[in-house]
Order: structure tokens, then C-alpha cells, then sequence
């Protein structure tokens, strides 16, 4: 007997396993690995371009808020001193007539709809 075997009623025959390699000009193949490693180089420095923006913009975000930070810490100082800052005054006048202006806009608002409801 020749060297197949019987195995589950099935014949094999001893040799190579799985595919068959196609026949693919090596040339060919060797490009396609070039084209795709550049592709591939292209795309991590896109990400790390992506990347280092991300972190200039966290870093100046950063830099804002320990601006603002020491902005407040010497806003407390002065007020523990009994001192009000120009600036909380700036803002407290501010609010006061923003809240102003909305009731007068509230106001205006209501007139023009009594005056429209009346008037069929």
C-alpha cells in the first residue's frame, strides 16, 4: 500500500498543508509592502500631529485656569483685608443691570401681548 491513510473514511495523502500559494510576482508583492508601510507612516504622523495638538491646547487651557486661579486667591487676599476689588464691584454693578434690563425686556414683552390680546 502507498503512504495515504484512512482516516474517518476519508483518504489523505501526505504532502503540503493548507493553501496553495498563489503565484504572485514577487515585485508586485514587495510594492504592495512598500505602498503600505508608507500608508502606514502617513497615518501615525497624522496621530501624532492630531496628538500634539491636543496637548497644546490642554496645556494652554491650563494655563488660563492658574491665571484665573491667582486671580481669585489675590480677590480673597484683598477681601480678607476688608478691601473690595474694583473687579467684583465691576461685576456685581454689571449683574445688577443685566438683571435690570431683563425685567424691563420682561416688561415690554408683557405689554406687547395684553396689548395684542385686547386688540381682536
Amino acid at each position: 500500500m502507498d503512504d495515504s491513510k484512512v482516516v474517518g473514511g476519508k483518504v489523505k495523502k501526505p504532502g503540503k498543508r493548507g493553501r496553495k500559494p498563489a503565484k504572485i510576482d514577487l515585485k508586485a508583492k514587495l510594492e504592495r509592502s512598500r505602498q503600505s508601510a508608507r500608508e502606514c507612516r502617513a497615518r501615525k504622523k497624522l496621530r501624532y500631529q492630531y496628538l500634539e495638538e491636543l496637548v497644546s491646547s490642554r496645556e494652554r487651557a491650563i494655563c488660563a485656569l492658574r491665571e484665573e486661579l491667582e486671580m481669585y486667591k489675590q480677590w480673597c487676599m484683598a477681601m480678607d483685608q476688608g478691601k473690595i476689588p474694583s473687579e467684583i464691584k465691576a461685576l456685581l454693578t454689571g449683574e445688577e443691570q443685566g438683571k435690570a434690563q431683563q425685567n424691563s425686556t420682561k416688561l415690554a414683552k408683557a405689554a406687547k401681548t395684553e396689548a395684542n390680546s385686547s386688540n381682536p
